[in-house]
């Protein structure tokens, strides 16, 4: 295998890590302007919330990267904010108050710190079977985001799906199989940064990038603690969003076994205890810094198939970039002038890779037993149903709503329990 892939220097990994950092930064800041928007807060409480946000992204980072007695899952894996997490911390701001918000935030971190270990001990839970419906899913199921943000980002807008935004995503995508076909070491490992400059460059030949958010955005921000003020603890709140921080764990349970398979890592139940906790620590922090929880994004998965690169040197370096970016929001307001539909390009291929990487671990799963074909077939059919259809289920409670609108979710569910049910479960 090329040295590139084995151990990166150092200006390779930061250029790797910048690679990784485009690749999260949109669903990165997605969570903070949505939640921003639906309370109305000010223009400079949006700014310092996302400069918060990716700060703690960066902190939240480096404690799953460190491994220690009892954090970090030590596998090459960036943190972002949860999406969903916007619609019950919403519904909890809007009724109760943000104090309350950001109280059930901090509650649920302290939550899944504490059952780390008990939630760990699933790991006999998740054979091929079921790992494999579920990474299927993590990327398949995020294609229509993919697809949304190649028309512009807004599917309700009068020009969505317009020539000029369909070409800035074909440059991207084109550029990004292009280097991955025929280029070789570094410039292959970093198909995916160049297909989203090229498509970014290509797009202000035609008039497509403004640099007012750069002009506009400060040189400097010091994350405050209890910015939006202090805490305040509902019992409700807490359980809705520890509930919701479980649906993070089942995700991030997904990410782990694929990180784990590309780079060959048998994970063992402490492994995921101190990911686990590692990923507590992280919400419990956001709930501290006012920004919103956080779980493993799979976009990255995408990126350390593609490049190669297993290393977590480059994830040191996103880390870094990332405190830096939150440290100095003018550098990160230059991520943002992207178009929509460089990134929608680049994430269309990245998603898809993390479906094949399901698909790969089903190869490993012996389908002439009926039990595997509809264990497969029942979850990730379901899955991707529920990412289309996600209002199936608009009658049933809310709080089990929160839950199994979530096509992760509800495909991890399936599947552990239907190998546990149906006859025939052998140890894989």
């Amino acid at each position: 295998m090329d040295t590139v892939k084995q151990q990166p220097n150092r200006l390779e990994s930061a250029f790797l890590g910048l690679q990784h950092v485009l690749a999260m930064y949109s669903g990165g800041v997605l969570v903070p302007l949505m939640i921003g928007a639906a309370l109305h807060f000010t223009p400079t409480q949006m700014a310092v919330l996302i400069s918060a946000d990716i700060f703690m992204t960066g902190i939240g980072t480096l404690l799953q990267l460190k491994t220690t007695r009892f954090t970090g899952i030590g596998l090459p894996v960036v943190i972002g904010s949860a999406i969903q997490t916007v619609t019950p911390l919403v519904n909890i701001g809007s009724t109760l108050g943000i104090g309350a918000m950001y109280g059930a935030t901090i509650g649920a971190g302290i939550f899944v710190f504490l059952i780390a270990g008990i939630f760990a001990k699933l790991r006999r839970f998740f054979p091929p079977v079921v790992t494999g419906s579920l990474i299927t899913v993590i990327g398949f199921a995020l294609v229509p985001v993919a697809i949304q943000n190649i028309g512009g980002g807004n599917a309700k807008a009068a020009n969505f799906g317009n020539m000029t935004d369909l070409a800035i995503a074909l440059v991207t995508i084109v550029t990004i199989v292009l280097l991955n076909i025929f280029a070789k070491g570094f410039a292959k490992a970093i198909a995916v940064l160049l297909g989203i400059i090229v498509g970014a460059l290509f797009a202000a030949c035609l008039g497509r990038v403004d640099l007012t958010p750069v002009a506009q955005a400060s040189w400097f921000h010091l994350p405050m603690p209890f910015y939006m003020g202090t805490p305040k603890f509902h019992l409700s709140a807490i359980i809705t969003m520890s509930v919701v921080a479980l649906t993070s764990l089942i995700e991030s349970t997904g990410v782990y076994f694929a990180l784990a398979d590309l780079t060959g890592k048998d994970l063992t139940e402490r492994d995921l205890a101190r990911g686990y906790r590692s990923e507590g620590l992280a919400v419990i922090l956001s709930g501290i810094f006012s920004t919103f929880p956080y779980s493993t994004f799979s976009q990255n998965v995408g990126v350390v198939r593609l490049s190669g690169v297993k290393s977590k040197r480059p994830i040191y370096y996103a880390a870094v970039m990332l405190i830096l970016i939150g440290l100095l929001p003018k550098f990160g307001a230059l991520a943002t002038i992207i178009p929509t539909s460089a990134l929608g390009g680049a994430m269309l291929v990245l998603f898809g890779t993390i479906g094949i990487q399901g698909i790969t671990i089903l190869h490993q799963v012996d389908f002439d037993q009926d039990r595997n074909l509809m264990i497969v077939a029942l979850s990730i059919g379901t899955g991707i149903g529920i990412t289309v259809y996600p209002q199936v289920f608009q009658q049933l409670p809310e709080l089990i709503r929160l839950v199994i609108e979530n096509a992760v979710v509800v495909t991890s569910i399936l599947a552990v329990a239907l190998n546990i049910i149906i006859p025939g479960r052998t140890d894989e």
